[in-house]
């Protein structure tokens, strides 16, 4: 049994994970007879969205306390990571990943990378283990390592930010994953392209099982 890695960091696209692709992630892992351990920072959010309105909201949450509606409570501080107990780490997408994990949504490519996101990347890099990544957080990883190759689907935009900051990225439907099999890296766009429900299932279906090739 394969044992993966999950971080998240709140719960809501808007202003933490995307529930569908978190869901749909541990559901793929799962269904592939392996196992998942769910980290987050156990920090503030950069703030709180109304998903109705979608107006900010007054208040303070937490990106663990959070996140734990979406691990119903089985879920571990992200300092507690070790790339040595597990076989692979992913990352679901989520506009709160551009908030909350690096600061991408505020300041673009100069954005700046959460200490422990960015010790959880380099380490399991360093490993020699995939690192897969949905939606938007393949630009979260080209930060942090550089010179992959990943996609974001086809935004123009996203897709210079991402070879500014030192990648190639491949145009892709929905549910295509590209696969760095130099790096190790596994990326699959999801949200970032009009997607439904059932594709995110795909998407999630489909990396899991390309990242599982490799290990």
């Amino acid at each position: 049994m394969k044992k993966f890695a999950v971080i998240l960091n709140g719960c809501g696209h808007l202003d933490g994970s995307e529930i569908h692709e978190s869901v749909m992630t541990l559901l793929a892992i799962d269904r592939q007879e392996c196992s998942y351990t769910i980290f987050a920072p156990d920090m503030p959010q950069y703030h709180v969205m109304n998903h109705l309105t979608r107006q900010p909201m007054e208040g303070e949450r937490n990106m663990m306390v959070e996140a734990a509606r979406i691990a119903r409570g089985n879920i571990r501080e992200i300092s507690e990571y070790r790339p040595a107990d597990f076989d692979a780490l992913v990352i679901p997408g989520g506009f709160g990943v551009a908030k909350n994990l690096f600061t991408y949504a505020i300041d673009g490519v100069n954005a700046k990378v959460l200490d422990s996101v960015r010790k959880a990347i380099v380490d399991t890099h360093n490993a020699r283990k995939p690192i897969g990544a949905l939606c938007i957080s393949p630009v979260l990883v080209t930060k942090v390592l550089g010179d992959i190759t990943v996609t974001v689907g086809s935004d123009p935009g996203t897709i210079a930010d991402v070879e500014k900051m030192g990648a190639s990225h491949v145009n892709t439907n929905i549910t295509e994953v590209i696969s760095d099999k130099q790096n190790l890296i596994f990326t699959t766009p999801c949200y970032m392209l009009d997607a439904t429900i059932a594709d995110i299932a795909d998407s999630a279906e489909n990396l899991i099982s390309t990242m599982l090739e490799y290990m």
